[in-house]
């Protein structure tokens, strides 16, 4: 789930979006606060916008907004209070994990392009990188499906030039790191972090 909210910009409504994928055909349903965006075709739920934001949630920010049990308690208070009916499951497991590169191989496809295979703790990963430095025996940050960078891109599955990847690895630029350099390359970690334990990303 990706939350995100400006009031300068956009008024006072809080953006949530529940799926990764784009709306192909929007069909949009007003009730009371809640403005309900759904897939035309299937009539899945893909995002809501709440009105009067608020009223319901007390927010600080101008972009994306920080996803916790407290804000999806609130939320799912604000869609009972409006007599909808939506569904609000929340992954809270760490999107942005230390990451151990086991394996770097040549992209068969792409000249500039590696095909890693990434230790996350609980699973590897398979994520094709365009990063000049990315080496095997490397910690690195990895940004997994579902993770929301400073710049409000949302990680998704993809398939690169025939290879699929599952999430990024980081760059300092990328995950918004005060003086980070402006060469291109991931941000390679010390020996020592803990592979799998979570990375904290800088808000802005």
């Amino acid at each position: 789930m990706k939350v995100a909210y400006n009031k300068v910009h956009v008024g006072d409504v809080l953006l949530v979006q529940l799926a990764m994928e784009s709306i192909v055909k929007t069909q949009m349903e007003r009730v009371g606060d809640i403005a309900i965006l759904k897939e035309e075709a299937t009539g899945e739920v893909k995002a809501f916008n709440l009105f009067n934001a608020s009223k319901y949630v007390a927010l600080d920010v101008a972009g994306n907004v920080e996803v916790t049990p407290e804000l999806v308690e609130k939320l799912e208070a604000a869609i009972k209070e409006n007599g909808v009916e939506i569904s609000l499951d929340v992954d809270f497991t760490p999107k942005f994990v230390v990451g151990l590169v086991e394996s770097k191989e040549k992209h068969p496809n792409a000249d500039k392009l590696s095909v890693c295979k990434v230790n996350v703790g609980e699973e590897t990963l398979q994520i094709v990188c365009g990063a000049p430095n990315v080496d095997a025996g490397q910690k690195v940050v990895v940004a997994k499906v579902g993770a929301v960078m400073p710049s409000g891109l949302l990680i998704k599955e993809g398939n690169l030039r025939g290879e699929d990847s599952f999430g990024m690895l980081c760059s300092a630029r990328e995950l918004a790191i005060p003086g980070a350099p402006e060469v291109k390359g991931i941000l390679v970690l010390e020996e020592t972090a803990e592979v799998g334990s979570a990375f904290t990303v800088p808000t802005r």
